[in-house]
Parts: structure tokens; C-alpha cells; sequence
């Protein structure tokens, strides 16, 4: 990647304002783990995504993570799929729940002795006859470690991240252009790792300042 390249901005709005990317400020402060590992290829495809979508990653909607040799994952902040729900005209509403046993149960609510099968999910779309009807199976999404063990949020929290994997399933289904790009943690086998919430604080600094302040590779 050329110097330009490094520090070319790339500006476009969100719901909460514009948002300015360079590569050079994604390695700096937009990579969760080993920013020295992800390659310009990755980074520029978050910068991509982000622009696509409207994500704004200082406010922690969207996530590259890198470690180790694999490849960067790119994920949606928690909120993003619900929050942007809400904002779709077509979207009539969307319920979700687990399944235990032969029941489809709404909310998340395991207890004590019961065996959890998976996720379900419908979405209501408007001028659809039927909602979009979506159901997961806890054993293919269950994340575990090296000893074959569920990962802690897994083991903690089966039915709220079963849950979580059939709602966002559905609704990148029933509204792909809206959600093309985008995946949720949970439903990624590599993430295990937990995600920092609060927003990133970046130093003041104008355009002309962009390459002094950001490009220190």
C-alpha cells in the first residue's frame, strides 16, 4: 500500500453523525487484538463494509478482529442488528425465543433440568403474507475451547446467544440489503474473545494532521 493510500480518507454518514476512515487510523485504533497482524487487504474491507453499511465503529457497531495467522473477522456491535431494525419501515416487528424440547418459547428463560435444543426467530415484513420463520440448533453454534468445553458466555448464557444467532438470522434474511456484510459475534466460531463496548477515543486532529497523528507504522 502506498503513503497516499495509507492516509486517504474516506467520509461518509451515519445515524450519528460522519464518519472519517483512513487505514492508517483503523490499525491505530479500530482493530480489537493484533492490529500489526492484519494485512491492508482486511483493512480495507472493514473500511468498505463500514461505508456500505453506515456503521460507525468509533461508537462500536462494527469490530475487526485480528489474531494469529487466520483471517480478520469482521462483526456488528451488539446493539446494531435491533437498533437498526427499529429503523426500517418495512419491518412490522420480529419475535424470538428458544426451543426446549418440543416447545417454542418466547424470550430466553432456562430453567434448572431443562435441556435446550436451540433458537427461533419470525420476522413480520410488510406485505408479506407469513412472517420469515427461522429456528438454530444449539449444538452447531455452541462455541468451545481447546478442551472441548462451551467458552463462557456459551456456558453461562446458552439460551440468550442462541437466541441472539436465530434473531440476526432472520432478520439478515428478511432484509438482506440491510444487513448485507454483516454477522453477530455469536455467530462466529473464531470470536471468542469479549468485545469492548465503550466508545473509542480518538485525538484531535485535522485533515491536513491526519498523516503526523495517525501514520506511525
Amino acid at each position: 500500500m502506498s503513503d497516499a493510500q495509507k492516509t486517504a480518507l474516506i467520509e461518509y454518514d451515519t445515524d450519528h453523525g460522519k464518519v472519517k476512515l483512513s487505514p492508517a487510523i483503523v490499525k491505530r485504533y479500530l482493530v480489537s487484538g493484533k492490529a500489526e497482524l492484519v494485512s491492508d487487504t482486511e483493512v480495507i474491507m472493514f473500511m468498505q463494509l463500514c461505508r456500505y453499511q453506515g456503521l460507525n465503529p468509533f461508537l462500536r457497531e462494527a469490530y475487526l478482529i485480528k489474531y494469529g495467522s487466520s483471517p480478520a473477522t469482521m462483526v456488528t456491535g451488539k446493539d446494531t442488528f435491533t437498533k437498526r431494525a427499529a429503523s426500517i419501515k418495512e419491518c412490522q416487528g420480529y419475535n424470538a425465543g428458544i426451543i426446549v424440547g418440543a416447545e417454542r418459547r418466547k424470550g430466553s428463560a432456562l430453567f434448572d433440568g431443562e435441556i435446550l435444543l436451540g433458537g427461533w426467530a419470525e420476522v413480520f415484513r410488510e406485505n408479506w403474507r407469513e412472517p420469515l420463520h427461522v429456528e438454530v440448533s444449539l449444538s452447531e453454534y455452541m462455541k468451545k475451547n481447546s478442551e472441548g468445553k462451551p467458552t463462557r458466555a456459551w456456558a453461562e448464557m446458552p439460551a440468550t446467544m442462541i437466541r441472539k444467532v436465530a434473531l440476526v438470522q432472520a432478520l439478515r434474511e428478511a432484509f438482506p440489503d440491510k444487513y448485507q456484510g454483516l454477522y453477530d459475534a455469536a455467530e462466529i466460531q473464531t470470536v471468542d474473545v469479549k468485545l469492548p463496548d465503550e466508545p473509542v477515543k480518538v485525538e484531535a486532529v485535522d485533515e491536513a494532521g491526519v498523516s503526523e497523528a495517525f501514520d506511525k507504522s
